[in-house]
């Protein structure tokens, strides 16, 4: 059965790569997107009904422009932090690199926050997701930046190479990518920042040296 045509524009600032796996994440009909190049732009689309910033950084100046934008659902990719940490009564999205345009996307609300307009927004729009904790690196991310930094480590203990370790995973685990795949694919800036701030409060995510070496090159 088709979905249901709806009347819904959405304005959203993003890079090629994460525009294009929005697009092709498929929608429900009806649903108008219109991509800007700044987030100031978004202001200049108040007919829109919801707004999304998938190249969110946590600077004072660019919060203060989405806060504007509220009360009208605002949806950011921020992966390593947390909406209490950023004060304000957005909704996160994991929007990693190869995350965005999976079947079910992770979000995190605010604990207290009400979830409705989300519910709702994602509904509209076609998009399934699963709500969960505003915790940094929120579910999938924290689980794959640990395998990606648990691969550098290895790769630092000479126990095998780049290639064998991507192929052992793949074969033996039956995941799409290789760690060292993965990382290319999402960027080790965006690893390194998730484990650093997961190191705060728990060595275990402490960046191996490989990581932090291949980063800097």
């Amino acid at each position: 059965m088709q979905p249901e045509a709806i009347n819904m524009k959405i304005a959203a600032v993003a890079n090629a790569a994460l525009r294009k796996e929005a697009e092709d994440k498929g929608s429900a009909p009806g649903l108008e997107w219109t991509w800007v190049d700044s987030v100031g732009m978004l202001g200049q689309h108040p007919d829109a009904d919801g707004y999304f910033d998938l190249e969110f950084t946590p600077d004072a100046a660019r919060i203060g422009l989405l806060s504007r934008l509220l009360p009208k659902p605002v949806l950011i990719n921020s992966v390593p932090h947390t909406l209490q940490e950023i004060g304000h009564p957005f909704i996160r999205i994991n929007a990693w690199p190869g995350f965005l345009g999976r079947n079910c996307s992770e979000v995190a609300v605010r604990e207290g926050d009400p979830k409705e307009k989300a519910v709702e927004l994602f509904g509209a729009m076609g998009w399934i997701h699963r709500f969960v904790p505003d915790i940094p690196g929120m579910i999938s991310p924290r689980i794959v930046a640990t395998i990606i930094n648990e691969a550098y480590y290895t790769l630092q203990d000479k126990v095998s190479t780049r290639e064998e370790i991507d192929t052992a995973m793949k074969l033996g685990t039956n995941y799409p990518f290789g760690p060292f795949e993965w990382s290319e694919r999402i960027g080790l800036e965006k690893i390194a920042v998730l484990l650093t701030v997961l190191s705060r409060t728990d060595t275990r995510y402490a960046v191996a040296k490989a990581l932090k070496t291949a980063f800097s090159d």
